[in-house]
């Protein structure tokens, strides 16, 4: 179980990003327009259904199609490697934060164009537009989140296969909480010598652009702090399994 931990250690800030979805996302929605028809508004927090969506969709994808293709070329009966499968997760959650702040920074630009700089006054740009960093937010899950689930669980001895799966429960709870302390973190540091602060109450005068590109600079050092730890773990030996 203890050469687990460096691999538990970079689950931490991937599960920070899953936290972004259900907060700073979601509010993010609701200064864009949501209408669809007259006497109707799309909900913001729906927009979280389309990462299970798409989660599922590319499941069946992967396990149909990508690794019966692959397997011929690695014979590995999974395809690829577990810590490849969450290596690739982890690499899309670069992007995922990359277009966050993209999306974020033509959301400020289309408020500044508008002069809309109050709070709670509504943005002109769809709410749709955050529909790419939600769609591959899923993507990314079907690679990371179910990788190190059952990584986890078929590393850990026999016998600790429930503290495996405490593992990734851990993860996702460190993660949750490390988000709440660098979201205030970040908010009093950027506040300082008379700044204006990236994230305040008011989302049409802060900048979430910059805080998304400090968690893709955050995303990338995870990556890379993966790839060493990844390169030095010892599978377990699985009979019929080819961890190489």
């Amino acid at each position: 179980m203890l050469k687990m931990v460096p691999i538990l250690f970079t689950t931490f800030i991937p599960s920070t990003l899953l936290a972004q979805t259900h907060t700073l996302f979601i509010k993010q929605g609701t200064t864009l327009v949501r209408s669809m028809g007259p006497h109707f508004e799309i909900p913001p927090a729906c927009l979280a259904a389309f990462i299970t969506i798409s989660m599922l969709i590319t499941i069946v994808i992967y396990d149909r199609y990508f690794v019966p293709l692959i397997k011929r070329y690695t014979n590995n009966p999974r395809g690829i490697t577990l810590l490849q499968r969450m290596g690739i997760g982890l690499a899309l959650h670069v992007i995922v934060m990359i277009i966050a702040s993209l999306v974020e920074r033509r959301r400020l630009n289309v408020a500044k164009d508008h002069g809309i700089f109050e709070k709670g006054k509504i943005v002109p740009l769809s709410i749709f537009i955050l529909l790419p960093q939600f769609i591959l937010m899923g993507v990314a899950d079907n690679f990371l989140e179910v990788g190190k689930l059952e990584f986890f669980y078929d590393q850990a001895p026999e016998g600790m296969k429930s503290l495996g799966t405490a593992y990734f429960t851990t993860g996702l709870g460190v993660g949750y909480f490390l988000s709440s302390f660098i979201l205030s973190t970040v908010a009093n540091v950027s506040q300082r010598n008379g700044h204006k602060g990236w994230i305040l109450d008011n989302l049409n005068e802060s900048r979430l652009d910059y805080y998304y590109l400090f968690f893709t600079g955050l995303c990338l050092l995870n990556f890379f702090f993966f790839l060493i730890v990844a390169k030095n773990f010892k599978y377990k030996v699985e009979k019929g399994v080819d961890h190489a």
